[in-house]
């Protein structure tokens, strides 16, 4: 059975970054429900880490909300094998900037979509970024910002901290924390009927 053109979309993530990186290309869930799991990395390397939380995060919202379109994702930022927390604390945000100053790093964007007809799709999209050098005082600056709470790595490239970033590969908008592109491929391909330009016109 086709998926119903009046489905609503329901995006599973408190992250007000993904709504408004879906708000530029004109799509506005109708619904918000950030499901609650356990982000707790097993011993696991960071890409299927990132895929096991978006899919986790599909799941519980496509149980809440039957016959819906389902958008979850998850970020995650890695140094070589390692998964940099979303950082809570003063700390750990310090620790953060340390390790990837003056290094390159990758961001995993993982996402998973879900049909109201119940197929699936999913697809991960990796950024390389290289992060400069940062001395004390910029460390310390940054954190005075308050721009890292919550943020995977502990720094949001859409604010201050893109003037630490001198060369990025890849999509910038998996970055901030949703590879655009790659999640309209996702939606079409299974068939979601994209906002006309000129309702907002």
């Amino acid at each position: 059975m086709a998926p119903r053109k009046e489905a609503p979309l329901v995006l599973a993530s408190a992250s007000p970054r993904r709504r408004e990186l879906l708000a530029q290309v004109g799509l506005r869930p109708s619904i918000i429900d950030p499901p609650e799991i356990d982000e707790t990395a097993r011993d696991e390397l960071p890409a299927p880490y990132a895929a096991r939380m978006a899919t986790g995060k599909r799941e519980v919202a496509a149980m809440r909300h039957a016959g819906s379109w389902i958008l979850a994702a998850d970020t995650v930022v890695a140094l070589g094998r390692r998964i940099l927390p979303k950082a809570e604390t003063l700390e750990e945000a310090r620790q953060c900037l340390q390790r990837l100053s003056g290094r390159r790093h990758q961001v995993i964007g993982a996402i998973a979509l879900q049909a109201p007809d119940g197929r699936l799709a999913a697809r991960q999209v990796i950024t390389r970024v290289a992060m400069k050098r940062l001395s004390a005082e910029e460390v310390e600056a940054y954190l005075a910002s308050g721009e890292w709470a919550g943020k995977a790595g502990g720094y949001a490239i859409q604010g201050r901290a893109a003037a630490f970033i001198p060369w990025i590969n890849g999509s910038y908008s998996n970055v901030v924390g949703l590879a655009l592109a790659e999640t309209l491929g996702l939606l079409t391909g299974l068939g979601y009927r994209l906002p006309d330009p000129q309702d907002d016109a």
